[in-house]
């Protein structure tokens, strides 16, 4: 989804700047720039979180982490985000990492449930 907004932004930004609107092309241009770098990220460091039998590995652009269910503290924590409530899983250990639906691709309630099945097989 992430590549197609980059690339409609990016279609805009080329026929926004031939019609002669040079704002307006900067404008989507600079979109088009943004949503290349979100989903290249969101591409890159995918899949997210891993588990196993022995732990879980949490994947960053800095590379994978490997933790031992010893050293790992998982909890699930609601916000009110605008106007609605939003649920993260959080992964801890000696950093904290924040985990929402768009990076587990499922409910991080559903998440939470099988990795304390996991954890405690």
């Amino acid at each position: 989804m992430g590549w197609l907004i980059a690339a409609i932004a990016a279609t805009s930004a080329v026929t926004t700047g031939l019609s002669g609107d040079r704002p307006g092309a900067v404008l989507f241009g600079v979109a088009a720039l943004a949503a290349t770098v979100v989903a290249a990220h969101g591409t890159l460091v995918r899949p997210r979180l891993a588990a196993d039998a022995w732990g879980v590995r949490v994947r960053t652009l800095g590379g994978t982490r490997r933790l031992d269910w010893s050293e790992v503290r998982l909890r699930l924590a609601t916000t009110r985000r605008f106007g609605r409530d939003v649920t993260v899983l959080e992964v801890e250990s000696d950093e904290l990492v924040v985990l929402g639906w768009i990076e587990l691709g499922a409910d991080p309630r559903d998440v939470h449930d099988a990795l304390t099945a996991l954890r405690t097989s």
